[in-house]
């Protein structure tokens, strides 16, 4: 059974998937747009931050292929927050980049979605469209990018 506290998805269960799909839809929208839908749903519970927003750096870790050996590629910046909303369900956010306004928005959607009251709402008028407005855009460069791609191959000349 899920507490408040943890929701759907801590320990690994049926929920985290889920969560994790709307943690990454979330983290990656761009936060005028997330703003946006954020007001038209109305919802403004009362936010208790347990920790941060801090922003510090990560490490990125690479492999060559996507198969070989990983090793460090480098850092970047990153903003995360833990925030409770008033009934009792506790949201986490971590971004790239140091928008903290935008980490704690992501917090506060995160546990919003956790509370079974809100739960349809958050998926309907926010992660939904969202999601569906990244894969827009990703078919759009996917197609701009196949515009673009040059077939190499070797023609036999007939001189051996």
């Amino acid at each position: 059974m899920n507490s408040p506290q943890t929701g759907p998805g801590k320990d690994g269960g049926p929920g985290a998937r889920d969560r994790q799909r709307r943690l990454s839809v979330l983290a990656r929208a761009p936060a005028a747009e997330l703003l946006d839908r954020w007001k038209a749903t109305g919802l403004d519970p009362a936010v208790d931050l347990l920790r941060g927003p801090e922003t510090g750096l990560i490490a990125v870790r690479a492999r060559i292929g996507g198969a070989g050996q990983p090793f460090q590629a480098g850092e970047m910046s990153a903003t995360r927050v833990t925030v409770r909303i008033g009934t009792g369900q506790v949201g986490h956010a971590m971004i790239a980049g140091r928008d903290a306004r935008k980490a704690k928005m992501v917090a506060v959607i995160d546990a919003l979605a956790l509370d079974p009251a809100h739960a349809e709402t958050i998926e309907a008028h926010i992660v939904a469209p969202l999601e569906a407005m990244a894969m827009t855009a990703d078919a759009a460069v996917r197609s701009e990018t196949a515009a673009t791609k040059v077939n190499f191959f070797t023609m036999v000349r007939g001189e051996d």
